[in-house]
């Protein structure tokens, strides 16, 4: 048998529109309790969501601070509910009428005031500032006013560069002793850095500074390279080091490139600064300022570029990871794992990346500084 679309259509639309009618079938008080309760329930659940989600977030700012930021203990990890931290405290020097030498245990993880040789100490977001015996700090602004001694502590970021140069020493001189013995044959873990040597020898210092004068930067240009890559693979890991993203180690590398490039400058260098051949006079007064400017950009563009990329990569990350637990669903929070796996997986790349580019305008800085100028050249 077959059925009329027509009628089956009508019938459609008749059940439609009855529904609301059916809706309506069921007590007015009881429709009225259902709704009220309802709204109660959302009222009393959205400002303790909202409550939770604000704390999460406080706590994932947190971590990002603690992760970028030096630190005067070597924390690993910690348990929220039992307050107990893992790791191990470092020493705290400090210069304040003499030397001050204490632990960090001291502090007891910024919670207590530490005392030396009768002087009170507090640590507050990583610096140390002198107090009284009660830790009082007086803030303007939301910033302590107190005073703060010179502090030569031994922090994360340096211990870091300690356990990097002692990789360092073991791992090359392995290498130039494997060299000795085996009649200029490599041998043992140092044998996979050779390749990379002779990559930066051949394809970095010898184009870019010539065969004449290569030698003598060779050993600043591969210690700066693998110093800076270790560096940055040690800042992926999950022990919170970010060395290579603080300003003042990368200040501290391009100051000594400053140094090398300018003391180690032959006369046609500064000639072509101060007094530039081939150029008018009048031209020559103009220019002069401009290039000496140029003389401190270099490094300044140093310092800036590998800071940027470390410290960005490392706020990305960790703000990727800390979606994870903002959203607590499957579908937010695979995509959040996700991305942080391929930025991670990037970062590798991007930890030699600017290794290799610190190295090479290292070493386009010093080819400029020992460029040899013949006078027909300039004419």
């Amino acid at each position: 048998m077959v059925i009329s679309n027509k009628p089956l259509r009508f019938i459609i639309a008749t059940l439609v529109a009855c529904l609301p009618l059916f809706g309506f079938a069921n007590a007015t008080q009881d429709s009225l309790k259902v709704p009220t309760e309802t709204i109660a329930v959302v009222q009393e659940s959205a400002p303790k969501a909202e409550d939770e989600k604000s704390e999460i977030k406080e706590k994932i700012k947190e971590v990002i601070n603690h992760h970028v930021l030096d630190g005067h203990e070597f924390s690993l990890f910690s348990d929220e509910e039992t307050g107990a931290h893992y790791g191990f405290p470092l020493p705290i020097i400090l210069w304040d009428n003499g030397v001050q030498f204490f632990s960090s245990s001291k502090f007891n993880h910024g919670e207590s005031v530490a005392e030396s040789n009768g002087n009170f100490y507090k640590l507050h977001h990583e610096k140390i500032y002198k107090t009284d015996a009660a830790g009082t700090l007086t803030e303007e602004h939301g910033h302590p006013t107190n005073a703060k001694p010179i502090d030569l502590s031994i922090t994360k970021g340096v211990l870091t560069i300690m356990v990097v140069a002692l990789l360092m020493f073991l791992l090359f001189s392995s290498l130039a002793k494997s060299y000795a013995k085996n009649r200029g044959i490599s041998s043992g873990f140092g044998r996979l850095f050779e390749p990379i040597v002779l990559y930066i020898r051949d394809e970095i210092a010898i184009p870019n500074i010539g065969e004449k004068h290569y030698k003598k930067y060779m050993s600043y240009l591969l210690t700066i390279f693998f110093f800076v890559w270790f560096l940055n693979i040690f800042g992926l890991t999950p022990l919170g080091i970010n060395v290579t993203g603080n300003i003042a180690i990368t200040f501290g590398l391009a100051v000594i490139t400053f140094f090398i490039t300018n003391l180690t400058a032959n006369k046609n260098y500064w000639g072509h600064i101060f007094w530039m051949p081939g150029v008018p006079t009048p031209m020559k007064i103009i220019l002069a300022p401009i290039e000496l400017l140029g003389v401190f950009i270099k490094p300044f563009a140093l310092m800036i570029r590998l800071y940027a990329n470390i410290f960005a990569g490392h706020i990305v990350l960790m703000s990727l990871i800390g979606l994870i637990f903002i959203f607590k669903s499957w579908l937010g929070s695979s995509l959040s794992f996700l991305l942080s796996f391929a930025i991670s997986t990037i970062e590798i790349l991007v930890a030699l990346l600017q290794a290799y580019i610190f190295t090479m305008l290292s070493a386009l800085y010093f080819g400029s500084a020992v460029e040899e100028h013949h006078h027909e050249e300039a004419h």
